[in-house]
């Protein structure tokens, strides 16, 4: 399969989606009395956009259609896209344009510089490549999320680890959770959508959980993520967090997730790091290097 056709197919399947999830009201439409659908109707983001019904349809099927930056602007205002779905298809529109070579992937490294961070950090941290395999990890981080170390290094990934069925006994909201690393996948696979490590997780997820099916499902994407999450911790008990991710210089999209108490937490997360403070170190913390 060509990339520019996994490009166009990805997008014909992003935009129907976000077609099926808006409602007319939204954008202020009659809703009709004998509509039979809860989005909207091709022929109306069609028209929204002023765009032919048949090039729309032939849009959403993937089928050869290189669509101008002009007709991406048009569809994006005509389904109320937000920056970040709008540059989410502008990258898969342009792969979709031309035929392009082989992406260039390499393995997965992190320079010393961000392991040495991790260590002096005074907070849980990790690091993800851009399909989520944990290449890096410090003490907090193991003893707040569970050590990855514990964990076969094929395994050793966010989301593949999220729907494991303990996951629910560390995190409150694991659903909340997945539609953020979910959404961080989506934008890796719009730069490279036939990546072997992309389709592997995906594949391997869609077998095993009828959620994340249904989650994927709904082409959400995140080019950052950031929130509150609360951790349940086997000894300290609920430890209210927040989180954030950082993009890593000098490697290929990875992110170092860093994690902060919220106001009240504070002496949670003191006790955390007095748990972990004669806890022997592992003598690796990084994930087996996968290509990019």
């Amino acid at each position: 399969m060509e990339l520019c056709t996994a490009a166009a197919r990805e997008l014909g399947a992003f935009l129907r989606a976000r077609r099926e999830q808006t409602r007319p009201e939204d954008l202020g439409l009659e809703p009709g009395p004998r509509r039979r659908v809860e989005g909207l109707r091709r022929e109306e983001v069609a028209a929204l956009a002023g765009l032919s019904t048949d090039y729309y349809q032939r849009l959403e099927q993937g089928r050869n259609t290189r669509p101008s930056d002009a007709v991406l602007d048009s569809i994006s205002d005509a389904l109320d896209l937000d920056d970040t779905e709008r540059d989410h298809i502008a990258r898969l529109a342009r792969a979709a344009r031309r035929p392009a070579p082989r992406a260039r992937r390499s393995p997965d490294r992190l320079p010393a510089s961000a392991r040495m961070l991790l260590d002096a950090t005074s907070l849980p941290a990790f690091v993800v490549s851009q399909h989520l395999d944990v290449l890096a990890w410090n003490r907090l981080a193991a003893e707040l999320l569970g050590d990855p170390a514990n964990t076969p290094v094929a395994e050793r990934n966010a989301l593949l680890m999220l729907f494991r069925d303990d996951a629910e006994l560390r995190f409150a909201d694991c659903e909340a959770m997945a539609k953020d690393y979910i959404g961080m996948l989506r934008a890796a696979i719009a730069r490279d959508p036939e990546h072997p490590r992309a389709v592997e997780v995906v594949g391997s997820l869609s077998v095993r959980s009828p959620q994340f099916r249904r989650l994927w499902a709904r082409h959400d994407v995140r080019d950052r993520i950031n929130g509150r999450k609360t951790i349940r911790h086997p000894r300290i008990g609920d430890i209210d967090i927040e989180w954030d991710a950082y993009s890593v210089p000098r490697t290929y999209n990875a992110s170092m997730i860093l994690i902060t108490p919220q106001p009240g937490n504070e002496d949670r997360l003191s006790l955390l790091g007095s748990l972990t403070a004669d806890t022997p170190a592992r003598p690796s913390r990084r994930g087996k290097n996968m290509s990019t």
